[in-house]
């Protein structure tokens, strides 16, 4: 008897089917529709998660992109607060309650409200969309949670425009005023999604073992865990080497500009540097920085002290006790002879904005001077 072999478009063997026109159908029922139910359920499930990822339009290297997901496919969505007894975050966070109400009754959605000091990585398993409560601060400090198929929303709770003490936000398009019709704008699609590039290390100890950091989305830092010592390692990217010592190197993202990275230079410097971006980069490239190196080392071997390139920067340490801190969270510690490699291919962000892209909002930023 004849076969058929079926093979995917991707080259996957199925199996065999025999020609024969009675034992056909009852092969195809029995192999090919439980295959295909089984991977239409599975698309359907993660179909918003996969058009986040890959939906595409002619803005895409503005880093401007609209979702076309389908508001019933947004039904988990997890809601984490900065509770730190400030009567204005309480206040924000009744506020934000009372329109999540107001929205589960429109839209069916379940939420989860946990606090950040709470908020376990198991917390954000499964979830369709994460709403963030507070400043830049609570963002990036939960954002190593954050997959990269799980879109995110950033609401400020203590906006700056409000009161000169609050956070500038640079994330958190949202705010409390505002939030009613963005979360109604993220379940109906129509939200501008950001994918957020971050930074990782990769840490190889002098007995093999390999860990990896969380993702940081602003910035990155090496150095000695003494402070007050100096951090001494050696430096190779590309295909330049030297040795180093400084008060710890500082790795940044495009994006990240705004925070550390912009009170450690001077803006001469930075408005030099960012003078050789080219626009197609601001993906795939990082700013790095080695605080207070002499001045000599400055020039003998400037692309040691600032630099902004895609290619891995690795470290050797030559300190007896060492750490990495992404976004100033948590420490990651290495011993003398650990290698250290430090790179832009942790996963993405997906942030959703409601006005103007992330990238928008930071040129916006560095043409008022203000980064």
């Amino acid at each position: 008897m004849q076969h058929y072999d079926l093979i995917t478009k991707t080259g996957r063997y199925l199996g065999r089917l025999p020609i024969d026109q009675n034992l056909l159908f009852t092969s195809f029922c029995c192999q090919i529709i439980p295959w295909v139910w089984l991977h239409v359920s599975c698309w359907k499930t993660n179909l918003f998660k996969s058009r986040i990822c890959n939906s595409v339009d002619s803005g895409l290297e503005e880093g401007r992109s609209v979702a076309i997901y389908e508001a019933a496919l947004l039904t988990n969505v997890l809601v984490v607060f900065k509770k730190n007894f400030e009567q204005v975050h309480d206040d924000s966070l009744r506020k934000i309650t009372e329109i999540l109400h107001d929205v589960n009754e429109r839209f069916d959605v379940k939420f989860d409200l946990t606090a950040r000091e709470k908020v376990r990585r198991a917390d954000f398993i499964g979830r369709d969309l994460v709403v963030v409560l507070g400043g830049d601060g609570t963002l990036t400090s939960i954002s190593h949670n954050i997959d990269a198929d799980t879109p995110v929303i950033g609401v400020n709770s203590h906006p700056i425009d409000d009161d000169p003490s609050g956070s500038f936000g640079f994330y958190m398009d949202s705010n409390v005023q505002t939030f009613a019709e963005d979360i109604v704008t993220a379940l109906k699609g129509e939200a501008i999604i950001n994918e957020v590039p971050r930074l990782q290390a990769i840490i190889d100890t002098t007995s093999g073992n390999r860990f990896t950091t969380d993702p940081a989305m602003n910035d990155l830092l090496i150095a000695n865990t003494h402070q007050y010592a100096p951090s001494k390692y050696h430096l190779r990217r590309g295909g330049k080497k030297c040795r180093q010592q400084s008060s710890g190197i500082v790795f940044s993202t495009w994006l990240g500009q705004g925070a550390w990275l912009n009170h450690i230079l001077e803006k001469g410097t930075m408005n030099e540097m960012r003078k050789r971006v080219k626009k197609s980069e601001t993906s795939n490239h990082y700013f790095v920085v080695a605080r207070e190196i002499p001045h000599q080392q400055r020039l003998d071997d400037e692309w040691s002290w600032f630099d902004w390139t895609s290619e891995n920067t690795v470290i050797t340490s030559d300190m007896h006790r060492g750490y990495v801190v992404p976004d100033g969270w948590d420490e990651v510690h290495f011993n003398r002879g650990a290698s250290i490699t430090v790179n832009l291919e942790a996963p993405k962000l997906c942030l959703l904005t409601f006005r103007k892209s992330i990238d928008e909002k930071l040129s916006a930023l560095i043409k008022d001077d203000l980064v």
